[in-house]
């Protein structure tokens, strides 16, 4: 059948009317320099910080520099793959991870992938990585005590939910074991924990993962890990993408405990970035801005108000100090901008006495707000007494002849030294320490032998799981918070001390 020239004519500008001229629009940049975790890619101009980039071979960046000329990338994939020439897109996106109860339980990475083989993370929601801190008018003043189980610590340096303690002590003094056991203490006590490995071994990771699941403590626990052998830029990124996991819980009204371990290695990682993308390095080669690396990242922490649901993140940084110099850039840095710090000493943990809290040098700025009545009312001057102690102790070395007021001192403080000393993965509940502590300051150890005192301390928790009355008192400073009458605890502890004897 022959075809007219005419219908051929009406077909051509029936398809012309109908066609639509689809573009597809994207700002693409060329990588001008790559190396070690970074790139430089110019091009890019309405690139913004943080922005998501799209390299060649699925390795994505973001944008942490914005130059007049070209913008700085970090690689957060395998930067090998990349060479000088490749185009690279952008996304619109700012950096997100993904957040929520899907993680609650797993071992993911900075990014949010999935790194102990229980497959996929399918999380709902995601938040930016980069944001910024709740305001004065949307917080609330710190008042609720966030147990640790340490008596040196609930005692000495009391942590409130929505704080930031500095944990800073040189290297293998137990500044981890006090996170992992303040971990461990949260079981049955309603709150999240974010543990957060910066630039550590991954056999390192793999004990705590294991130390946590032993104790049921990962059922309500993330662990986010940017091991030493990632690159620096997934090091930079692990705090932020813990934090912002952290949040998430945080604005749905419920506690979160985050551990940063550490910003020693976090802050160097930092370095070494800026370095390559040629910042001007200032004191000791790190970056004029490396105090705002950490504060943007520390004031996130916070304890909301009641309009906002109420939740809190209490965070708890770890710091390595070299050879216990706390006034060095990067502790100074962060101790300025916490709310107290607890010290670990080389010599006192090298001599037995763990944890190795040095009382004279640790300081919680909520101090008695971060307490119960009952524990408050039993520890009122203990710092101080330990403090004086460790000054007395050194001066008595000298001298043979000693008064019978010092020579008193001195052996409650050895009985001191003894009652806070700890077992690894041990933590104590604290109505318990109450009675122990409450033994103590009243003098019902001084004629307990200073060798005998651990003994004593552990006869005495099993009395206080057995008899009736003193489960009374147990549920009596649990439940109202309070120190029972000095009738009551004296009648208990005398009661015990019978029994001991006997």
């Amino acid at each position: 059948m022959a075809i007219r020239p005419e219908e051929i004519s009406a077909l051509i500008k029936q398809q012309i009317k109908s066609y639509e001229v689809q573009l597809d629009t994207a700002q693409t940049g060329t990588v001008i320099r790559v190396g070690d975790g970074i790139a430089v890619v110019h091009g890019l101009d309405n690139a913004m910080a943080s922005e998501l980039l799209v390299f060649p071979n699925d390795v994505y960046g973001m944008v942490l520099n914005l130059e007049q000329s070209h913008v700085g990338v970090i690689l957060l994939g395998n930067y090998i793959l990349i060479k000088e020439g490749d185009i690279v897109k952008r996304t619109g996106r700012i950096l997100e991870v993904p957040v929520g109860d899907e993680l609650i339980g797993r071992v993911v990475n900075p990014l949010g992938q999935p790194l102990d083989g229980k497959g996929p993370i399918n999380a709902k929601t995601t938040r930016q990585v980069e944001k910024k801190a709740s305001g004065v008018m949307s917080r609330k003043s710190v008042h609720q005590p966030l147990q640790t189980g340490i008596k040196s610590i609930d005692a000495l340096v009391p942590i409130g939910r929505g704080q930031r303690e500095l944990i800073i002590g040189d290297r293998q003094t137990g500044k981890t074991a006090i996170a992992i056991d303040t971990i461990i203490n949260q079981k049955g006590q309603n709150c999240i924990c974010v543990y957060v490995a910066i630039g550590q071994k991954e056999s390192t990771v793999v004990d705590v993962v294991e130390t946590l699941r032993k104790y049921d403590a990962l059922d309500y626990s993330i662990v986010v890990s940017a091991s030493a052998s990632h690159p620096a830029p997934l090091l930079y990124l692990a705090p932020y993408a813990g934090v912002t996991m952290a949040e998430e819980f945080m604005y749905n009204g419920k506690d979160v405990l985050i551990i940063y371990d550490d910003l020693s290695k976090h802050a160097v990682a930092y370095r070494e970035l800026s370095l390559l993308l040629q910042r001007p390095p200032g004191r000791e080669a790190y970056p004029g801005d490396v105090f705002y690396l950490h504060s943007r990242l520390l004031e996130r922490a916070a304890k909301l108000n009641d309009e906002l649901g109420g939740g809190s993140i209490t965070a708890l940084p770890i710091i390595e100090t070299q050879a216990g110099d706390i006034s060095a850039y990067i502790p100074t840095n962060v101790i300025s901008i916490t709310d107290g710090q607890i010290f670990l000493q080389s010599n006192l943990f090298y001599s037995g006495i763990r944890p190795a809290i040095n009382a004279g040098l640790s300081v919680s700025r909520v101090g008695g707000a971060a307490q119960i009545k009952a524990i408050k009312k039993v520890s009122g001057t203990l710092r101080l007494d330990l403090a004086s102690f460790r000054e007395l102790e050194a001066f008595s070395q000298f001298g043979s002849d000693l008064d019978s007021i010092t020579k008193a001192k001195l052996e409650r403080g050895q009985r001191t030294v003894e009652v806070l000393k700890q077992d690894l993965h041990e933590t104590t509940p604290v109505e318990k320490q109450v009675c122990i502590l409450y033994a103590l300051t009243r003098g019902h150890l001084d004629d307990v032998s200073v060798k005998n005192v651990r003994k004593f301390e552990k006869e005495l928790y099993r009395y206080l799981d057995k008899d009736e009355k003193a489960l009374e008192v147990i549920n009596e400073i649990r439940t109202t918070k309070q120190l029972p009458s000095e009738e009551k605890m004296s009648t208990l502890i005398k009661s015990f001390k019978k029994q001991l004897i006997s």
